[in-house]
């Protein structure tokens, strides 16, 4: 089936240039978009005798809007549809103190947003400078609002991933059988699962090589060799997720904690067996905070020194009440600096007419194939503590050129969710699906 319609909206290219008798020692702003969570982004000062913009950081808010979504904002709205930023002096936005806000408003502007057409074309909605000041100040602000299609394959799994469902590809209200998958729990005595001389034989950081220990040397309270392993519709394994560190509690607690994280490693088939192809680590937050972090690594094999290298890709956390998302997303934090008369790119490589893996900003991917270069990924939705969670998987289609491809990104989302599981207190009793290890082998 052909990809589903995406627009990204983003944000970036921020500046502050304040009168010669004013200024502020850091300023920030909240990017509002309505019905979207708020997003925050500091904001650099600048000379009041430059006049164009420049940013190390460029890209400061990036709102993913559907085909369904889009619809929904042309008919209710139609070019009334604006971007807010507010600018604020003080503080960081990222929380208050007994109830008040962290920082001074200094001035805020809207940017309207016609979305009709931008499913086909890409449109630079602002680039330049405006004055936001109030009460007659001549604070202003530097900014670029840009709009692009985005086009991304969708794939659903049609149950919770332990439960060994279909997984289907959707477009609207269509929906394909493309992958099944096998749930299980791996033989903790073989040694072998993913490797390859020119991995297991490099100098790099072998962590994951941790949880290769006998039976013995585990502690008694942990979650070990879970595995998923995702098949093509004719049967062929195509991608597997599997335990690599068990998830145990640090001493003293019921909690996996960053220091000692559970480790997941995705493979993929080639040359007659698994190769690694990229490491999902995952741990309990502190108590206070109620979410578990991530962090995926990228594998590549350096062949200037024949190691294997890693690079992380992907760093955040999720509320375990509330769900979310894990997210992958390359766009490019490096480009030139923007003038108002510049097309106000922010090197995405995700523009209409770009081919696929072309990318157009600066390349993300270390590998000589440039796996990931830069825009949007993919992103995986995790559902919270107690709810029935079928992971919705969204793919770019320039990171997608073979069934393998995407059946790497759905393995990895399955771990993503398997993760909020393994990570669960150890004074709470998992689903029987997942407390089988002492009965069931798994076979790939």
């Amino acid at each position: 089936m052909d990809p589903c319609h995406f627009v990204r909206i983003l944000v970036g290219n921020l500046a502050l240039k304040f009168p010669s008798t004013e200024s502020s020692s850091s300023c920030y702003c909240k990017i509002k978009l309505k019905n979207f969570p708020h997003q925050v982004a500091t904001i650099p000062q600048q000379d009041i005798e430059t006049n164009s913009c420049s940013s190390q950081k460029p890209l400061a808010a990036c709102f993913s809007l559907s085909k369904s979504q889009i619809d929904n904002i042309v008919s209710k709205w139609g070019s009334s549809y604006k971007v807010s930023i507010e600018v604020y002096a003080g503080g960081s936005g990222s929380g208050s103190t007994c109830g008040l806000s962290s920082g001074k408003l200094l001035g805020k502007v809207s940017v309207p947003l016609d979305l009709r057409g931008a499913e086909s074309r890409p449109c630079v909605a602002h680039n330049g400078w405006v004055t936001i000041g109030k009460n007659g100040s001549s604070l202003q602000l530097c900014l670029t609002v840009r709009t692009e299609r985005d086009p991304r394959f969708v794939f659903q799994f049609g149950g919770e991933p332990e439960c060994s469902p279909q997984v289907f590809q959707v477009q609207g209200s269509v929906k394909q059988a493309v992958f099944t998958c096998k749930f299980g729990f791996r033989n903790t005595s073989d040694r072998n699962l993913g490797s390859r001389s020119s991995l297991s034989e490099s100098k790099a950081p072998r962590k994951w090589l941790r949880s290769l220990k006998t039976d013995k040397d585990q502690p008694s309270k942990e979650r070990k060799g879970w595995s998923i392993t995702i098949h093509n519709l004719t049967g062929s394994p195509v991608a597997m997720a599997s335990m690599v560190t068990p998830f145990v509690p640090s001493p003293g607690s019921d909690r996996v904690t960053k220091s000692n994280p559970g480790a997941w490693l995705i493979l993929r088939p080639g040359c007659g067996t698994w190769k690694p192809w990229g490491r999902l680590e995952a741990w309990r937050e502190p108590s206070f905070t109620d979410a578990i972090g991530y962090r995926f690594d990228l594998f590549h094999d350096d062949i200037t020194t024949a190691a294997s290298v890693t690079c992380t890709v992907a760093s955040s956390t999720i509320n375990t009440k509330l769900g979310g998302k894990f997210t992958m997303d390359m766009t490019s934090l490096s480009t030139p600096s923007i003038s108002p008369q510049s097309s106000g790119d922010f090197g995405s490589g995700s523009r209409s007419g770009s081919r696929p893996g072309s990318g157009s900003g600066s390349d993300f991917g270390f590998s000589p194939q440039n796996q990931f270069r830069g825009g949007f990924v993919m992103s995986s939705t995790v559902e919270g503590t107690g709810k029935c969670s079928k992971p919705e998987v969204e793919v770019g289609v320039h990171h997608v050129t073979c069934t393998e491809d995407a059946a790497a990104f759905v393995a990895l989302a399955a771990a993503m969710d398997l993760s909020m599981d393994a990570c669960r207190s150890f004074n709470q009793k998992l689903r029987k699906e997942l407390r089988q290890q002492q009965t069931q082998n798994f076979v790939v």
